[in-house]
């Protein structure tokens, strides 16, 4: 078939659906040959919509001996290997478990999964409930019945405990539960061929995988980093058509295409490194059948779930940006009941590795589309607390920066700032917080941060602490050519918000902020702190 006119697997996660159907196939079987010669039980974390489930399904196919199916790709020759024989394949795709009804149902589901897999390999169980059990007698049977130890594949291994991330009595519930689940294939080693098990985060890995032989955990190895998700050259190799297709859509070249995809999609790292950088699957296939710059990876989840996190936390866009850690960090990001914030964005996908000058890593947003979704979310969270529409304010900032309109761009942000809790402002208040080396006052901070998620989560570019040759102004804003340069004082009790605003503008001025964006608007805002508003503005 002509690969111009191979569709876009968008939502397909069955490698069978993709090689008989038509669609685009990243070829990732390099990876999947080379593991399982090495033979051994392996953990991979991924965010959601990352080839978690693609990958447990070519394992499926590849073990099974679907030789049809791997014509032209890597894998071909492992199948034609004189000594390959097919493998009964368990596959527990726990994202099927419910856990809406409690931890009882929770069992019955994982009791329902594991009679269908049976059921699929022709293989009669007992009458027993008892999950564990079943496990046992299905790992057991399926090796006796085809004369071939059996493959282990586990999607989602994590799903039912992650699920009560904010409820940790419930997780632990839960985590014991999976504990007695996957205890049995460290029991039934001697029946089993290869284990590979998938899961958004290493979370359980210390509670549940201690029931299990070690496993060696590729998340972090830089030879796998590339094992799901899409780097530049595959989507050149593979996209082509749909890059001039979506280039011509745009108006621009393509080369210009990859550059604003590159910028707005590009940028998960998966090594220890922080060296290999990749787009999101899901992303990069919407994007390319809607042919617009949108948030699309983050939609497609539970963005009530985060937002309710960082909200329940008090926690920030902007503090997590440049955030050093330790390379302890990396590989043990901690458990659910002790994560700090950070390991809980890592470990989701919402975080990724940056290196730092000398040998250090950081965590940073991986693209703007991540950085823009969870801006969107914070705020628009701050405005339906109060039970106000986000989408009218949002709109505000638009039409106020398109038509230089100061006085609508003000009373925007003073309905986010009045929507604000009075809990969020006396967390604040607790503690400076340094970034880029500068240090905040605490209220400053606050104020800055949310109005920084509140104009990203507008669409708008906004670029904060940007080095010029004489300072930092605090907000560069960016929208269809219109630019503003904003610089933000607090008065705290007893001093002026008029003077505030006055210094701020001067700010812009003596330092030259605006020089290298001719044109510019330069606005210094003075926020009263005791009325949590911006009382004064100074413009030209």
């Amino acid at each position: 078939m002509d690969k111009k006119r191979l569709k876009l697997p968008i939502g397909i996660q069955t490698f069978e659906r993709l090689r008989t159907e038509g669609y685009v196939y990243v070829d990732k079987t390099k990876y999947l040959v080379e593991l399982i010669d090495k033979g051994a039980i392996y953990f991979l974390a991924r965010p959601r919509r990352f080839g978690k489930s693609l990958t447990i399904s070519t394992f499926d196919a590849l073990f099974s001996g679907k030789k049809e199916l791997f014509k032209g790709l890597y894998a071909e020759e492992f199948l034609n290997r004189p000594e390959f024989k097919p493998s009964p394949v368990i596959r527990l795709d726990m994202s099927k478990v419910s856990t809406n009804n409690g931890i009882e149902g929770i069992k019955e589901a994982i009791v329902t999964l594991t009679r269908e897999v049976a059921n699929r390999l022709d293989i009669n169980l007992s009458d027993t409930q008892l999950y564990g059990d079943l496990l046992r007698e299905l790992i057991i049977a399926a090796a006796q019945k085809y004369k071939q130890k059996a493959v282990i594949l586990v999607d989602e291994y994590d799903k039912p405990y992650t699920d009560f991330v904010n409820d940790p009595d419930m997780a632990n519930k839960v985590r014991n539960v999976l504990r007695d689940y996957y205890i049995q294939i460290k029991a039934n080693d001697e029946y089993i061929r290869f284990t590979f098990i998938t899961g958004i985060s290493k979370f359980a890995r210390f509670g549940v995988f201690s029931t299990l032989n070690t496993p060696l955990d590729i998340s972090m190895m830089p030879k796998y980093a590339e094992i799901c998700g899409y780097t530049e050259e595959e989507i050149i190799r593979y996209f082509p058509d749909y890059l001039d297709e979506t280039a011509s859509s745009m108006q621009i070249s393509t080369p210009e295409l990859i550059e604003k995809m590159r910028h707005y999609y590009n940028g998960f790292t998966f090594d220890s490194k922080a060296e290999a950088r990749l787009y999101n699957p899901y992303s990069t296939l919407c994007f390319f059948e809607k042919k617009e710059f949108s948030n699309f990876w983050m939609l497609s989840g539970k963005p009530k779930f985060i937002a309710d996190y960082m909200k329940g936390r008090n926690l920030t866009v902007e503090e997590f940006r440049h955030l050093s850690v330790s390379n302890d960090f990396v590989e043990n990001p901690g458990d659910m009941d002790d994560t700090p914030p950070e390991g809980f964005l890592y470990q989701s996908g919402y975080l990724t590795l940056r290196p730092q000058a000398g040998s250090g890593l950081a965590l940073d947003y991986p693209n703007t589309e991540v950085l823009n979704s969870m801006s969107r979310l914070v705020a628009q969270n701050i405005f339906e607390a109060k039970g106000k529409a986000y989408g009218s304010y949002s709109r505000r900032i638009i039409h106020s920066l398109q038509n230089n309109d100061y006085n609508l761009f003000i009373d925007a942000l003073n309905t986010l700032l009045a929507s604000i809790p009075y809990d969020d402002f006396s967390k604040a208040a607790e503690e400076s917080v340094i970034f880029n080396g500068y240090k905040f006052p605490a209220q400053e901070w606050l104020y800055r941060s949310i109005i920084l998620s509140f104009l990203r989560g507008c669409d708008v570019v906004v670029d904060a602490e940007l080095h010029t040759h004489l300072g930092r102004p605090d907000l560069v804003v960016s929208y269809n050519g219109h630019i503003w340069i904003i610089e933000i004082k607090v008065a705290y009790e007893g001093h002026s918000a008029l003077l505030k605003a006055e210094e701020a503008y001067r700010q812009i001025i003596d330092k030259q902020y605006a020089k290298p964006y001719p044109g510019a608007v330069c606005l210094g805002l003075g926020i009263d702190d005791t009325a949590r508003q911006i009382t004064h503005s100074m413009t030209e």
